[in-house]
Protein backbone atom coordinates (compact mmCIF):
# COMPACT_ATOMS: atom_id res chain seq x y z
CA UNK A 1 0.00 0.00 0.00
CA UNK A 2 2.89 2.45 0.99
CA UNK A 3 4.27 1.48 -2.56
CA UNK A 4 0.59 2.76 -4.48
CA UNK A 5 0.96 5.92 -2.33
CA UNK A 6 4.55 6.60 -3.46
CA UNK A 7 3.64 5.75 -6.78
CA UNK A 8 0.46 7.92 -6.78
CA UNK A 9 2.57 10.86 -5.61
CA UNK A 10 5.02 10.72 -8.02
CA UNK A 11 2.18 10.46 -10.85
CA UNK A 12 0.96 13.78 -9.55
CA UNK A 13 3.88 15.46 -9.70
CA UNK A 14 5.16 14.08 -13.01
CA UNK A 15 1.40 15.32 -14.04
CA UNK A 16 1.09 18.77 -12.70
CA UNK A 17 4.89 19.46 -12.90
CA UNK A 18 4.31 19.57 -17.12
CA UNK A 19 1.51 21.64 -16.82
CA UNK A 20 3.37 23.82 -14.31
CA UNK A 21 6.46 24.03 -16.66
CA UNK A 22 3.87 24.65 -19.94
CA UNK A 23 2.34 27.19 -18.48
CA UNK A 24 5.42 29.19 -16.60
CA UNK A 25 6.86 29.24 -20.33
CA UNK A 26 3.56 30.29 -21.56
CA UNK A 27 3.31 33.11 -19.14
CA UNK A 28 7.26 34.50 -19.25
CA UNK A 29 6.61 34.19 -23.27
CA UNK A 30 3.13 36.66 -22.70
CA UNK A 31 4.74 38.68 -20.56
CA UNK A 32 7.30 39.42 -23.29
CA UNK A 33 9.94 37.75 -21.09
CA UNK A 34 11.18 34.98 -23.60
CA UNK A 35 13.63 36.77 -25.40
CA UNK A 36 15.37 37.45 -21.73
CA UNK A 37 16.91 35.89 -19.22
CA UNK A 38 13.54 35.86 -17.60
CA UNK A 39 11.83 33.26 -19.07
CA UNK A 40 14.53 30.73 -18.32
CA UNK A 41 15.09 32.02 -14.71
CA UNK A 42 11.07 30.84 -13.82
CA UNK A 43 11.26 27.58 -15.88
CA UNK A 44 14.54 26.63 -13.43
CA UNK A 45 12.93 28.17 -10.74
CA UNK A 46 9.00 26.28 -11.10
CA UNK A 47 10.38 23.19 -11.86
CA UNK A 48 12.38 23.18 -8.85
CA UNK A 49 9.52 23.83 -6.59
CA UNK A 50 9.21 20.40 -5.89
CA UNK A 51 12.86 19.94 -4.38
CA UNK A 52 12.40 22.84 -2.68
CA UNK A 53 8.70 21.32 -0.84
CA UNK A 54 9.98 18.18 -0.08
CA UNK A 55 13.73 19.26 0.93
CA UNK A 56 11.92 21.69 3.66
CA UNK A 57 9.52 18.54 4.23
CA UNK A 58 11.99 16.30 5.41
CA UNK A 59 14.42 18.52 7.45
CA UNK A 60 11.94 20.64 9.05
CA UNK A 61 8.71 19.13 9.57
CA UNK A 62 9.51 15.20 9.80
CA UNK A 63 13.52 16.53 11.19
CA UNK A 64 15.55 14.30 8.18
CA UNK A 65 18.04 16.40 7.16
CA UNK A 66 20.10 13.41 5.79
CA UNK A 67 17.00 12.58 3.44
CA UNK A 68 16.57 16.00 2.71
CA UNK A 69 20.49 16.57 1.40
CA UNK A 70 20.48 13.24 0.05
CA UNK A 71 17.15 13.92 -2.31
CA UNK A 72 18.74 17.12 -3.46
CA UNK A 73 22.19 15.79 -4.46
CA UNK A 74 20.43 12.82 -5.98
CA UNK A 75 18.46 15.25 -7.75
CA UNK A 76 21.39 16.62 -9.47
CA UNK A 77 22.67 12.77 -9.97
CA UNK A 78 19.29 12.64 -11.97
CA UNK A 79 19.52 15.28 -13.81
CA UNK A 80 22.79 14.31 -15.00
CA UNK A 81 21.69 11.06 -15.82
CA UNK A 82 19.05 12.91 -18.33
CA UNK A 83 21.52 14.83 -20.15
CA UNK A 84 23.16 11.82 -21.31
CA UNK A 85 19.93 9.88 -21.99
CA UNK A 86 18.71 12.85 -24.07
CA UNK A 87 21.59 12.17 -26.26
CA UNK A 88 19.72 8.90 -27.70
CA UNK A 89 17.13 11.67 -28.86
CA UNK A 90 19.87 13.46 -31.03
CA UNK A 91 19.76 11.10 -33.73
CA UNK A 92 22.82 11.48 -36.01
CA UNK A 93 25.00 13.54 -33.95
CA UNK A 94 26.20 14.08 -30.22
CA UNK A 95 23.93 16.45 -28.46
CA UNK A 96 26.87 18.37 -26.99
CA UNK A 97 27.77 18.70 -31.05
CA UNK A 98 24.42 20.14 -31.80
CA UNK A 99 23.55 22.80 -27.98
CA UNK A 100 25.45 26.02 -27.53
CA UNK A 101 28.91 26.32 -25.75
CA UNK A 102 27.40 28.43 -23.69
CA UNK A 103 26.24 25.97 -21.23
CA UNK A 104 29.72 25.27 -20.03
CA UNK A 105 29.25 28.23 -17.51
CA UNK A 106 26.26 26.83 -16.24
CA UNK A 107 27.97 23.39 -15.72
CA UNK A 108 30.94 25.06 -14.32
CA UNK A 109 29.11 27.14 -11.89
CA UNK A 110 27.57 23.91 -10.48
CA UNK A 111 31.02 22.22 -10.32
CA UNK A 112 32.00 25.25 -8.00
CA UNK A 113 28.54 25.43 -6.01
CA UNK A 114 28.15 21.66 -5.68
CA UNK A 115 32.10 21.32 -4.22
CA UNK A 116 31.24 23.88 -2.05
CA UNK A 117 28.52 21.00 -0.48
CA UNK A 118 30.63 18.46 -0.81
CA UNK A 119 33.61 20.11 1.40
CA UNK A 120 31.10 21.12 4.03
CA UNK A 121 29.65 17.52 4.24
CA UNK A 122 32.97 16.36 4.58
CA UNK A 123 35.24 19.20 6.73
CA UNK A 124 32.32 21.39 7.64
CA UNK A 125 32.50 20.64 11.29
CA UNK A 126 36.08 22.23 11.40
CA UNK A 127 34.55 25.50 10.71
CA UNK A 128 32.72 28.00 13.21
CA UNK A 129 28.73 28.11 13.46
CA UNK A 130 27.01 31.39 12.21
CA UNK A 131 24.58 31.34 15.24
CA UNK A 132 23.41 34.70 13.76
CA UNK A 133 22.27 33.12 10.70
CA UNK A 134 20.31 30.30 12.38
CA UNK A 135 23.57 28.04 13.19
CA UNK A 136 24.23 28.19 9.20
CA UNK A 137 27.58 27.16 8.13
CA UNK A 138 29.91 29.82 6.57
CA UNK A 139 30.27 27.66 3.57
CA UNK A 140 26.31 27.06 2.50
CA UNK A 141 26.31 31.39 2.98
CA UNK A 142 28.97 31.17 0.19
CA UNK A 143 26.16 29.35 -1.93
CA UNK A 144 23.63 32.54 -2.44
CA UNK A 145 25.91 35.13 -3.84
CA UNK A 146 27.76 32.79 -6.40
CA UNK A 147 24.45 31.60 -7.37
CA UNK A 148 23.49 34.87 -8.40
CA UNK A 149 26.69 35.93 -10.27
CA UNK A 150 26.03 32.66 -12.16
CA UNK A 151 23.15 34.22 -13.41
CA UNK A 152 24.00 37.25 -13.97
CA UNK A 153 26.97 35.78 -16.26
CA UNK A 154 25.42 32.47 -17.24
CA UNK A 155 22.14 34.54 -18.72
CA UNK A 156 24.36 36.75 -20.99
CA UNK A 157 24.73 33.70 -23.30
CA UNK A 158 21.29 32.57 -23.07
CA UNK A 159 19.23 35.27 -23.72
CA UNK A 160 17.69 33.91 -26.78
CA UNK A 161 17.12 30.32 -25.73
CA UNK A 162 13.33 30.68 -25.84
CA UNK A 163 12.89 32.51 -28.94
CA UNK A 164 11.97 29.37 -30.77
CA UNK A 165 9.40 28.45 -28.20
CA UNK A 166 8.25 31.67 -28.32
CA UNK A 167 7.63 31.24 -32.43
CA UNK A 168 5.64 27.32 -31.68
CA UNK A 169 3.49 28.83 -29.09
CA UNK A 170 2.63 32.07 -30.18
CA UNK A 171 -0.86 30.45 -31.35
CA UNK A 172 -1.18 29.54 -28.02
CA UNK A 173 -0.66 32.31 -26.39
CA UNK A 174 -3.42 34.00 -28.21
CA UNK A 175 -5.77 31.67 -27.40
CA UNK A 176 -4.67 31.48 -23.32
CA UNK A 177 -5.76 34.53 -21.36
CA UNK A 178 -4.02 35.86 -17.72
CA UNK A 179 -6.40 34.40 -15.63
CA UNK A 180 -6.83 30.74 -17.21
CA UNK A 181 -2.40 30.88 -17.38
CA UNK A 182 -2.12 31.83 -13.45
CA UNK A 183 -5.18 29.33 -12.66
CA UNK A 184 -3.73 26.60 -13.85
CA UNK A 185 -0.55 27.42 -12.66
CA UNK A 186 -1.37 28.08 -9.00
CA UNK A 187 -3.46 24.70 -8.58
CA UNK A 188 -0.63 22.77 -10.68
CA UNK A 189 1.99 24.17 -7.93
CA UNK A 190 -0.83 23.35 -5.10
CA UNK A 191 -0.67 19.60 -6.46
CA UNK A 192 2.84 19.42 -6.23
CA UNK A 193 3.55 20.96 -3.06
CA UNK A 194 0.73 18.66 -1.64
CA UNK A 195 2.49 15.84 -3.10
CA UNK A 196 5.90 16.78 -2.25
CA UNK A 197 5.10 17.47 1.21
CA UNK A 198 3.59 14.10 1.49
CA UNK A 199 6.85 12.32 0.18
CA UNK A 200 9.20 12.50 3.20
CA UNK A 201 6.76 10.50 5.60
CA UNK A 202 6.42 7.66 2.85
CA UNK A 203 9.56 7.28 1.57
CA UNK A 204 10.27 7.13 5.79
CA UNK A 205 7.79 4.48 6.09
CA UNK A 206 9.79 2.27 3.35
CA UNK A 207 12.92 2.95 4.98
CA UNK A 208 11.78 1.49 8.36
CA UNK A 209 10.23 -1.22 7.06
CA UNK A 210 13.26 -2.13 4.37
CA UNK A 211 16.22 -1.11 6.70
CA UNK A 212 18.03 0.97 3.74
CA UNK A 213 19.62 4.21 4.98
CA UNK A 214 18.04 7.78 4.80
CA UNK A 215 20.85 8.71 2.08
CA UNK A 216 19.81 5.95 -0.22
CA UNK A 217 16.40 6.67 -0.27
CA UNK A 218 17.02 9.86 -0.57
CA UNK A 219 19.17 9.67 -2.90
CA UNK A 220 16.62 7.77 -5.43
CA UNK A 221 12.71 7.71 -4.48
CA UNK A 222 12.62 11.14 -3.59
CA UNK A 223 15.32 12.53 -5.71
CA UNK A 224 13.46 11.10 -9.16
CA UNK A 225 10.11 11.84 -7.97
CA UNK A 226 10.97 15.54 -7.39
CA UNK A 227 12.85 15.06 -10.79
CA UNK A 228 10.07 14.31 -12.73
CA UNK A 229 9.03 17.61 -13.78
CA UNK A 230 11.97 18.89 -15.35
CA UNK A 231 12.57 15.38 -16.95
CA UNK A 232 9.07 16.21 -17.97
CA UNK A 233 10.52 19.57 -19.25
CA UNK A 234 13.69 18.55 -20.69
CA UNK A 235 12.30 15.29 -22.73
CA UNK A 236 9.07 17.82 -24.31
CA UNK A 237 12.13 20.28 -25.64
CA UNK A 238 14.13 17.25 -27.15
CA UNK A 239 11.46 15.62 -28.96
CA UNK A 240 10.51 18.99 -30.73
CA UNK A 241 14.62 19.93 -31.36
CA UNK A 242 15.02 22.44 -28.94
CA UNK A 243 17.82 20.94 -27.05
CA UNK A 244 19.49 24.15 -25.60
CA UNK A 245 16.31 24.39 -23.85
CA UNK A 246 16.42 21.30 -22.69
CA UNK A 247 20.02 21.32 -21.23
CA UNK A 248 19.42 24.74 -19.98
CA UNK A 249 16.57 23.58 -17.63
CA UNK A 250 18.24 20.81 -16.25
CA UNK A 251 21.59 23.07 -15.89
CA UNK A 252 19.65 25.95 -14.54
CA UNK A 253 17.62 23.64 -12.14
CA UNK A 254 20.75 22.45 -10.66
CA UNK A 255 21.91 25.21 -9.50
CA UNK A 256 18.62 26.20 -7.74
CA UNK A 257 18.66 23.10 -6.10
CA UNK A 258 22.10 23.79 -4.59
CA UNK A 259 20.65 27.33 -3.10
CA UNK A 260 17.69 24.73 -1.72
CA UNK A 261 20.99 23.40 0.49
CA UNK A 262 21.44 26.78 1.75
CA UNK A 263 17.78 27.82 2.42
CA UNK A 264 16.69 24.66 3.96
CA UNK A 265 20.28 25.20 6.31
CA UNK A 266 18.76 28.39 7.36
CA UNK A 267 15.29 26.90 8.10
CA UNK A 268 16.90 24.45 9.87
CA UNK A 269 17.67 25.59 13.04
CA UNK A 270 19.16 22.86 15.68
CA UNK A 271 22.38 22.98 13.83
CA UNK A 272 24.30 23.48 10.77
CA UNK A 273 22.16 21.09 8.44
CA UNK A 274 25.21 19.30 6.62
CA UNK A 275 27.29 18.32 9.69
CA UNK A 276 24.08 16.54 11.05
CA UNK A 277 23.99 14.05 7.29
CA UNK A 278 26.17 11.09 6.73
CA UNK A 279 29.80 11.68 4.66
CA UNK A 280 28.34 8.75 1.87
CA UNK A 281 26.35 11.78 1.06
CA UNK A 282 29.40 13.36 -0.49
CA UNK A 283 28.82 10.58 -3.57
CA UNK A 284 26.49 11.57 -5.24
CA UNK A 285 27.52 15.41 -5.81
CA UNK A 286 31.12 14.35 -6.47
CA UNK A 287 29.32 11.84 -9.54
CA UNK A 288 27.48 15.47 -10.31
CA UNK A 289 30.59 16.78 -10.20
CA UNK A 290 32.48 14.70 -12.73
CA UNK A 291 29.56 14.73 -14.81
CA UNK A 292 29.43 18.51 -15.29
CA UNK A 293 32.92 17.77 -16.00
CA UNK A 294 31.96 15.54 -18.88
CA UNK A 295 29.11 18.08 -20.69
CA UNK A 296 32.23 21.03 -20.31
CA UNK A 297 34.79 18.32 -22.17
CA UNK A 298 31.47 17.29 -24.53
CA UNK A 299 31.02 20.92 -25.42
CA UNK A 300 34.76 22.13 -25.61
CA UNK A 301 35.84 19.36 -28.11
CA UNK A 302 32.54 19.09 -29.89
CA UNK A 303 32.72 15.63 -32.13
CA UNK A 304 30.88 14.83 -35.22
CA UNK A 305 31.10 11.29 -34.42
CA UNK A 306 28.26 9.52 -33.14
CA UNK A 307 27.08 5.63 -33.35
CA UNK A 308 24.04 4.96 -31.05
CA UNK A 309 25.21 7.07 -28.20
CA UNK A 310 28.04 9.81 -27.99
CA UNK A 311 30.77 8.42 -25.94
CA UNK A 312 30.69 11.32 -22.86
CA UNK A 313 27.23 10.55 -22.82
CA UNK A 314 27.64 7.32 -22.12
CA UNK A 315 30.30 8.06 -19.59
CA UNK A 316 27.63 10.06 -18.14
CA UNK A 317 25.18 7.35 -17.77
CA UNK A 318 28.01 4.73 -16.58
CA UNK A 319 28.83 7.10 -13.77
CA UNK A 320 25.35 7.61 -12.79
CA UNK A 321 25.20 3.52 -12.80
CA UNK A 322 28.23 3.00 -10.87
CA UNK A 323 26.90 5.76 -8.17
CA UNK A 324 23.74 3.82 -7.39
CA UNK A 325 25.41 0.56 -7.19
CA UNK A 326 27.78 2.45 -4.56
CA UNK A 327 24.77 3.72 -2.68
CA UNK A 328 22.95 0.69 -3.14
CA UNK A 329 25.80 -1.35 -1.43
CA UNK A 330 26.71 1.16 1.59
CA UNK A 331 22.70 1.07 2.10
CA UNK A 332 22.45 -2.39 3.47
Amino acid sequence: MIWLQLAACAVAILIAGSMLSKNAELIAEKSGLSKSVAGLVLLAVVTSLSQLVASLSCAVVYDLPDMSVSALLGSLMFNMMLIGLLDLVSRQKPMSYIVHEGHILSASFGIALTGLVVVDILFGSHLPVLTFMHSMDPITIMIIPLYLVAMRITFQFEKTRLETAAVEHSDELARNSWFKLISIFAVAAAVIIGASYLLPELVNEIARQSGWSYSFMGSFFIAIATCLPEFSVATSAARRGAFDIAVASLLGSNLCYLVIVAITDFCYIKEPLLRHVSPINALPGISAIISSAIIIIGLTYKTEKKLVIAADALVMLIIYGCTALLLFVAAK
